[in-house]
């Protein structure tokens, strides 16, 4: 008995023994539940259950036990063991989510594996240290981000797989991607009905960053995970500037959890994959850059922002003119740098601004102004009059940000950040609110105050850095937590019940269907890769990965008749309404009269889901 006793409290320790139990129970019940098929794994029924061994569990539950026991008695196994939990527990939260999907459900694992990879990397034996040192909120952030990258990503690729995706936008920009790994132009037809280059249309050279990853994974869904991938990286920027101006980590984790929670930041998402997911991320690298003194990350960082879209200029000079009045306000000799970079800046912001819409308006489809026609009042088509309009009468402006339309969305942007941006006695940095009034709320274009379209990147990084700067200005730390605390509670209420109904419907829908997603895409599948096609709008983005595709609603009837292969949504009246007649819905019957009158045949069909016409 005295050399079990030694032997026990030599080599066993009450902690190593339950980490020991609870990794071989959960990897028993992921072998047992993985045995179930599909049908049975969802978590609302009991028939699952019922075919599971309670036996089996309990057994292979002990056998698992001893053997780590055995393996700690020669190696050091604390570490895989605390991982091999957070992963056992991974796998079985994704089977199981596969199989029933719910918010409240979603939450709970993700704060669960957020608090398992915490354990994992520290453990709990010295958490009374940890709760003292900087790591366990940079690593609670990391963690989160993560959980966010992945629903992002889930939320989006989920839209390609169950045909979500139209046309405008994705559609083009998927094809696109595909020419630009084939050619190196940023060559489409889908966009508007011909060959011609997206720049024509948008100035947005900063897609040749993401080209090297399309390259190596060729695929639609590929832009949707990069797009996840470049807001996320947000954060970076973001935990830096709270750093600079002295936030605690327990507030730089507050705030970057405010970031990622943000409606109209992870909304922004929703409409697919567009070049403004680059904004938040650089303006925040630009100001920081600013912040710190550092010349070449500002040129850089501002440098890129410009390579985003043409109106992108719009930022840059923003930041430019609050830096050189903040400079004048304050001018110091050591600070006649900055007003250089400032008037560097702007100078550079306007000259590229001038340069690009030239070229659109030479060469391309011009400066979309129209989404100002609400401040154009002599026809001109001119930005020069919206200014004019400004001038004129600065209480149009007021009236048009006011609009009933336009509250909800205020409310959903500012309630988040308990109005932090405007609370502030260092009135320069109001200048810093303009892109959220110009860009969101002075434009009758309804996309540009939705917190679920991508207008909304780029204001999010001024707003997100109002708050963070003038947070700073309390100088009481437990005011900043309390503040920092009470509106990231008011953004994760709007993300629980705004925001995360929208993004799981897709993956819930892509898993529950994927028979029905995936019998479609085999059908697409037939259609040869060099062959030209013509689809409705919720097939091309599958059909992208070609020369030549049109969209039926958007293309000429010449261009129609000169395709291969036409996809066609069965009985799409609403897709195919340029070819009704006397204002009847059978614009889907007279295309197919006119299709089988010029030679096409029926190749391909899913009965009451589409049908392929080949000629």
């Amino acid at each position: 008995m005295s050399k079990l006793k030694s032997f026990l409290e030599k080599y066993v320790d009450f902690p190593s023994l339950i980490r020991h139990i609870i990794l071989s129970w959960l990897t028993a019940v992921a072998i047992e539940y993985f045995k179930l098929p599909m049908n049975l794994r969802d978590l609302s029924r009991l028939d699952g259950l019922a075919q599971m061994s309670l036996g089996r569990v309990i057994l292979f539950t002990f056998c698992f036990t001893v053997i780590l026991f055995v393996l700690s008695l020669f190696i050091k196994t604390v570490k895989i063991e605390r991982w091999g939990i957070a992963a056992v527990f991974a796998l079985i939260a994704a089977g199981t989510l596969c199989a029933s999907v719910s918010k409240a459900y979603l939450t709970v694992c993700v704060l669960i594996m957020t608090a398992l990879i915490i354990f994992a990397w520290f453990g709990w034996k010295n958490s009374d240290e940890l709760i003292k040192t900087k790591k366990p909120c940079l690593w609670i952030t990391i963690g989160l981000s993560v959980a966010f990258f992945l629903f992002v990503s889930a939320w989006t690729v989920g839209r390609v797989y169950s045909f979500s995706s139209p046309t405008f936008d994705f559609g083009i920009f998927s094809q696109m991607f595909y020419n630009m790994k084939e050619t190196g132009l940023p060559m489409t037809t889908v966009e508007r009905d011909g060959m011609l280059s997206h720049f024509a249309v948008h100035v947005s050279p900063i897609y040749y960053l993401m080209l090297p990853f399309y390259w190596l994974f060729p695929s639609p869904a590929t832009l949707q995970v990069l797009q996840a991938l470049v807001i996320t990286s947000a954060i970076i920027p973001l935990w830096k500037i709270g750093k600079h101006h002295d936030l605690s980590e327990v507030q730089r984790m507050l705030v970057c959890v405010l970031l990622l929670l943000y409606p109209a930041f992870s909304g922004a998402t929703s409409y697919d994959i567009h070049e403004n997911c680059f904004l938040t991320p650089l303006i925040l690298w630009t100001l920081y850059g600013i912040d710190k003194k550092n010349s070449l990350i500002t040129a850089v960082t501002a440098g890129l922002t410009l390579m985003v879209k043409e109106d992108a200029a719009v930022y840059v000079a923003v930041i430019a003119l609050w830096l050189i009045v903040k400079t004048l306000l304050r001018i110091k000799e050591s600070d006649k740098k900055n007003l250089f970079i400032g008037v560097t800046i702007l100078l550079v912001s306007i000259s590229w601004f001038l340069l690009v819409t030239a070229y659109l308006a030479d060469s391309g489809d011009g400066v979309m102004t129209y989404r100002y026609d609400n401040f154009i009042y002599d026809g001109s088509s001119s930005l020069t009059t919206v200014i004019k309009s400004i001038i004129l009468n600065p209480m149009k402006a007021v009236y048009e940000c006011v609009d009933a339309e336009k509250l909800k969305f205020i409310a959903m942007t500012l309630l988040p950040l308990l109005g932090l941006p405007f609370i502030t006695r260092r009135y320069e940095r109001y200048i810093l609110l303009i892109p959220y009034i110009l860009v969101n709320l002075m434009s009758d274009y309804q996309y540009q105050h939705d917190i679920f379209f991508q207008y909304t990147f780029g204001s999010t990084a001024f707003l997100i850095y109002l708050t963070v700067i003038n947070l700073a200005d309390l100088k009481i730390n437990r005011k900043r937590v309390s503040v920092l605390a009470m509106a990231t509670v008011i953004s994760a209420a709007y993300f629980y019940t705004v925001v995360l109904p929208v993004g799981i419907q897709y993956p819930i829908q892509a898993i529950q269907y994927q028979e029905y997603y995936q019998n479609i895409r085999d059908t697409l599948d037939t259609i040869p890769d060099d062959s030209s096609v013509t689809a409705t709008a919720f097939y091309t983005t599958h059909l992208s990965q070609r020369e030549i595709l049109y969209d039926v609603r958007y293309c000429s009837k010449e261009h129609l008749l000169e395709t291969e292969y036409i996809v066609l949504k069965v009985n799409s009246d609403s897709e195919c309404s340029k070819y009704a007649t006397d204002g009847k819905d059978n614009g889907y019957e007279n295309l197919v009269k006119l299709l089988k009158d010029n030679g096409y045949r029926k190749y391909g069909a899913i009965n009451n889901v589409l049908v392929i016409y080949h000629k």
